[in-house]
């Protein structure tokens, strides 16, 4: 029973054609395109809360040392450029996933 499944796999692996390869290439490569924009996301999001993170401790430290205003300033500061690195992780991430798809469709289409 074993022997038999190993050789129907073998037949279908041999019976595949070029354009299913294509098709399963332009998966791959979506795939593989979408990690690389989850992964620049996710470094752009560490970035900003290192970034705020600095920010928050020179605002606790301004604040603790009677610059009440510098405080804020300083925290204000650090929320907009973690905003800022955010949106900029979202838009390459939105960037190799189209460009996933782009690659992906036509490598479809030519099957």
């Amino acid at each position: 029973m074993k022997r038999m499944s190993l050789l129907a796999l073998t037949v279908l692996l041999l019976g595949t054609t070029g354009v299913a390869s294509a098709r399963d290439a332009g998966d791959r490569i979506d795939h593989r395109l979408d990690r690389k924009g989850d992964r620049a996301e996710h470094r752009m999001d560490a970035r900003g809360d290192r970034i705020e993170r600095r920010f928050d401790r020179s605002a606790q430290w301004a604040d603790t040392h009677g610059h009440p205003r510098a405080a804020k300033h300083l925290e204000r500061r650090g929320d907009r450029i973690d905003l800022r690195l955010d949106r900029k992780g979202e838009r390459a991430e939105a960037q190799w996933d189209r460009r996933g798809d782009r690659i992906d469709r036509r490598l479809d289409r030519r099957g």
